[in-house]
Formats: C-alpha cells, sequence, structure tokens
C-alpha cells in the first residue's frame, strides 16, 4: 500500500467506512427488489468495491468494510481481497434487514450468522456491525444486547440526527459504553443552533457541496478534537446502475443525485484527509480509557 499524503502529517486518523451493499439491497428499494429475486438480479457490487479499493490503495488509505453475509457467501474472493489489502471486515448483518423490522431472535440469528460468514471467509475476527439503515433506536432498546451477546466489540447503528427513515437526535455525537462489552461509535455530526447537523457522509455528501461535508469534518477534529466517521456504499460510485423507474420521486432523488460526482468527491476527500480502520481509530483509545 503506498504512503499517505505528506500533507496528512500530523493530522488526526479519521475512520473511513464502506456498507457494501448492491443497489438492489438498499432499504428505500425494497418494494422493487423482494429478497426472492436477489439472485436473478445482476450484481454490480464487486466491480465498485475493487475500484474503491484501488481508489484507497493509491491514496494511501485504510477503511473498515461492513459487509452483508449474503454478498460475502457470493465473493468469497472479494473479501479475501479486502483483508489480505489491510483493511478491516465489518459486518453489515447477513440479509440487510432492519433491526427495528425484526424480533430479537431474528435479529440476533441474523447477526450471528454474518459473522460466522465473514470469520470463515475473510480468516478474521469480525468486531464490528452496523446495522441496515442505522436500524438501532428508540423503537429496539434490545438491539445493542443482542449485538453484544452475537460477540461483537462495537456498533456504528445510531446516527445521532433527526430524519424520517432513522436517527436518535438526543443520542450521544462521540462513542458510549451499551453493555459490558460493547461500545456503540455514532456516525459523525457538527453542533449546530441547538441540534445535530449530518457530516458523515451517505445521501449528504452526495446531495451537498464538497466544502460542507469538509467543513463539518475539519470542525470535528479541531474543535471537538475528535476523530470523524465517514460511510458511503460501493453503489454511489456507480452512475451506470439500473434506474427503478417505478421507485417514488423522493426516493429516485435521494438514491441517485449525484452519483456521477461521487467518486471524485471521494477523491478529493482521501486526499484531504488521513482516513484508518474504525478498529485502529477507536478501540484503542477506547481501552485506555478503561
Amino acid at each position: 500500500m503506498t504512503s499517505a499524503p505528506s500533507r496528512k502529517a500530523g493530522t488526526l486518523t479519521n475512520a473511513l467506512t464502506i456498507d457494501v451493499e448492491d443497489y438492489f439491497q438498499v432499504s428505500a428499494l425494497a418494494p422493487h427488489f423482494p429478497k426472492e429475486s436477489w439472485n436473478d438480479t445482476p450484481c454490480r457490487v464487486e466491480r465498485n468495491v475493487l475500484k474503491i479499493l484501488e481508489l484507497l490503495d493509491r491514496n494511501g488509505a485504510r477503511g473498515t468494510f461492513f459487509t452483508l453475509g449474503w454478498i460475502a457467501e457470493r465473493y468469497p474472493k472479494l473479501i479475501r481481497a479486502i483483508a489480505d489489502q489491510g483493511h478491516e471486515v465489518a459486518s453489515h448483518g447477513y440479509s440487510h434487514q432492519r433491526a427495528s423490522d425484526q424480533t430479537p431472535e431474528a435479529f440476533l440469528a441474523d447477526i450471528q450468522l454474518a459473522k460466522a460468514v465473514l470469520e470463515d471467509i475473510a480468516g478474521c475476527e469480525v468486531r464490528g456491525y452496523r446495522a441496515p439503515s442505522f436500524s438501532v433506536g428508540l423503537s429496539n432498546p434490545w438491539a445493542h444486547g443482542c449485538i453484544e451477546t452475537a460477540g461483537y466489540t462495537y456498533s456504528s447503528s445510531v446516527y445521532p440526527v433527526k430524519h424520517d427513515h432513522y436517527g436518535v437526535p438526543d443520542a450521544p455525537r462521540f462513542p458510549y459504553a451499551v453493555g459490558k462489552g460493547l461500545v456503540e461509535i455514532p456516525i459523525t455530526t457538527v453542533r449546530r443552533f441547538g441540534r445535530n447537523w449530518p457530516v458523515g457522509g451517505g445521501g449528504y455528501f452526495r446531495l451537498l457541496p464538497y466544502p460542507v461535508s469538509a467543513w463539518g469534518i475539519r470542525k470535528v477534529n479541531q474543535e471537538d478534537r475528535r476523530p470523524a466517521i465517514f460511510y458511503f456504499h460501493p453503489w454511489e460510485i456507480d452512475p451506470e446502475q439500473p434506474v427503478v423507474k417505478e421507485a417514488t420521486a423522493k426516493t429516485r432523488f435521494r438514491h441517485y443525485v449525484n452519483l456521477d460526482r461521487t467518486e471524485g468527491r471521494l477523491v478529493r476527500l482521501l486526499q484531504d484527509f488521513s482516513w484508518g480502520r474504525m478498529d485502529e481509530v477507536f478501540l484503542p483509545a477506547m481501552s485506555a480509557s478503561n
């Protein structure tokens, strides 16, 4: 792997995270792609993840790949490539079901299966978990207990913002304990005008001009003196993916806005900041504080 650009020397290392799922597995498009159709739907995730690996290598960055067990079973060489290139393999569950849509028993079974599949393929311990659509919140307070029972060390499943599909606006903005052996590491926000504002990636990164995200990350690094977490999906660098015309206008806007600009913005992000794995950025500091 190439070394990081010298302009990053002396700066905080932030956590870069990739939610490895294909375009047809996105929660908002679920009505158009029932799970029984997944095996017959052409995948684009492999080519997109390989492109991401190349971008990270070229810019001296490492990251955490929160990966679906369903994807790992179909692309085991891809998962091994992620691990072999020094990135962290983490869990996004097996079948991309929202935690809030499952019973505790079904949720536990799903995340246990994903952990077992990923560890078997990657040949390393899987310590991190992220719920699809950040679906751990006030409606399912039992979820963190299941994540701890499944053997994970950390979760990154809470987004402390107000959103129509997810979010816990009053949740802590920085890592906090949610069990004897589990820590929740929320997606990055900035605090302004009495509320939290999202600057941690996803659709906001595509919708808003790049300087907004860069400003937010710098503020967290310099004023809060904390590392930031950024996330995106492989399909977000794929403007040639099929368009689901039957989806609602709101869904189409959220899913397809600025897909043709995302890769260029990611390159700027990788060059402007130092990026590492979740387990290396956060867990050593948490262990030292205990």
